[in-house]
């Protein structure tokens, strides 16, 4: 039976995957979540001998059921290919007892390619398939990782364009150079003055706004979105914990059936909602281990079962992470809410007017796959410095949370643990090296420290790296947190 989609905060008519794709948020302003979520039909045997690929389209295929088996085999044979430094595109390596799932083997050389790499290609069907003649425009807040991903994956993609908007002084210079050097004529980059909750913040409300759709319809345009709140985003995210699963198998590390931890990075929740579908699916995860950085709203929520942004803003070394509002934990509170859109809707209201809200101890009960953790600034340094001694291996800033959170939490169970491991630490050179030799290079450039990086770890420096050494800039945009709007209305001449 198809999968159809609904909105978290009504009871309108659902649509198809490539309609709700397409579309990016609700109307309504919810988002858009399966009517079910579907049971992996393999068996978790025969997930040892599959692909990345093969596993891509077992679990894809079940989502996106409008899709047919051409369609969707194409999407990912364009997607993961050779933009990847590896065959394996992600690969799971065990280092000091845990097992890294390293998902920053693509063009931009963080997680979000794992996604990003594959909606282009999702959304150009999807308009084909429902006779679409606007353009499409991808407007996308950023917390350093996803815009560069979304800008290069469309890039050039005829019938789109893209706007980003992240904060100006709210992402590492890598990142920031990595964004404004992206070519392609239809690619727009904007730093605002703000922080990554106002760039989503206003992101969402030029996507509420009816009268600012109409204006583009009449000029030929419509919105879509590359951020995790689009599902197009989200059900590629499920494919790489699946893919552990089986690569554990393989690797004879877990014996069928056996049930493993992980341990995620979060930020704005998508990722590790990803981790929740993929064991609603079947994937035996025993807990999900939600890692956060010093802006630990979601560690307090699953502590207390409230959900509460009134606090300082912390800027740290893992930027990606540096989010108050994570949109994506409403889809969680939809489906422990016993899928009441009503209930959901009154909760997301409450966080906008009040700057918070709390869930009732029936939902709270629902949560116990569920656990928090979080790293300050200075554990973060210490653990990229833990393991590199151990392990000699190096980690970027985000997935040492995690791997903080792995070892107060999850490494005395015994229980093999997969760490998602989501960026390069070339992205965030400055951090990882301050961590390992404690400020030895400080006077160096960005660069002279990528080049002092590879030698102590003899990783050869990603080409996303290398290209950007020389680019022009060629993206210059800056506005106050107030005129996003305006500013999308001069870039489409509105």
């Amino acid at each position: 039976m198809s999968i159809m989609y609904k909105s978290t905060r009504s009871n309108s008519e659902k649509v198809t995957a490539s309609q709700a794709i397409l579309k990016g948020l609700a109307e309504d302003g919810g988002l858009f979540v399966p009517d079910r979520i579907p049971a992996l039909d393999v068996s978790l045997e025969s997930l040892a001998g599959l692909s990345y690929q093969e596993t891509a389209y077992e679990v894809m295929k079940l989502f996106l059921s409008d899709f047919t088996e051409e369609e969707l085999k194409a999407c990912i044979a364009g997607a993961y290919d050779d933009k990847f430094d590896t065959t394996d595109i992600a690969p799971l390596v065990k280092k000091d007892g845990a097992f890294y799932l390293e998902l920053f083997h693509g063009r931009t050389i963080a997680f979000k390619d794992m996604a990003l790499s594959i909606l282009p290609y999702l959304m150009t069907t999807s308009a084909k398939k429902n006779g679409v003649k606007n353009e499409i425009v991808i407007l996308t807040a950023t917390s350093g990782d996803t815009g560069k991903a979304a800008l290069a994956g469309f890039a050039d993609v005829p019938g789109t364009s893209i706007i980003v908007f992240y904060p100006k002084d709210g992402v590492s210079p890598i990142q920031e150079k990595q964004m404004l050097t992206q070519k392609g004529e239809n690619t727009n980059v904007v730093g605002i003055i703000g922080n990554f909750d106002d760039a989503q913040t206003g992101v969402k409300k030029m996507f509420h706004s009816k009268e600012l759709a109409e204006r583009m319809d009449a000029k030929g345009y419509q919105f879509s979105s590359a951020n995790s709140i689009n599902i197009g985003r989200l059900v590629p995210q499920i494919v790489y914990y699946v893919y552990a699963y089986g690569q554990l198998l393989k690797q004879g590390e877990i014996t069928c059936g056996e049930t493993i931890h992980v341990v995620v990075p979060t930020g704005n929740f998508g990722n590790i909602l990803a981790a929740y579908y993929a064991k609603n699916m079947g994937i035996p995860i025993e807990t999900l281990f939600c890692a956060s950085n010093e802006n630990k709203v979601l560690y307090d929520f699953f502590q207390t079962g409230k959900y509460d942004r009134k606090r300082e803003f912390i800027l740290t070394s893992s930027p990606s992470m540096d989010i108050l509002i994570s949109s994506n934990l409403e889809r969680l509170i939809y489906k422990i809410a016993g899928e009441d859109a009503e209930q959901t809707k009154a909760l997301m209201d409450s966080l906008t007017s009040e700057g918070e809200y709390e869930i009732t101890e029936e939902m709270k009960a629902q949560l116990d796959c569920f656990a928090g953790g979080f790293a300050t600034e200075e554990q973060t340094s210490e653990t990229i410095r833990k393991v590199y001694d151990a392990a000699d291996y190096i980690m970027d800033t985000h997935t040492a949370v995690a791997s903080k959170v792995y070892y107060d939490k999850a490494a005395e169970t015994g229980k093999k643990t997969v760490i998602a491991s989501t960026a390069s630490p070339y992205k965030f050179t400055r951090s990882v090296m301050n961590a390992i030799y404690q400020g030895k290079y400080d006077s160096m450039s960005d660069f002279e420290l990528v080049d002092e990086l590879n030698k102590i770890s003899g990783v050869k420096v990603p080409e996303a790296i290398e290209e950007i050494r020389t680019a022009p800039i060629v993206h210059d945009l800056v506005c106050d947190k107030s005129e996003m709007q305006k500013m999308v209305e001069n870039i489409l001449g509105l």
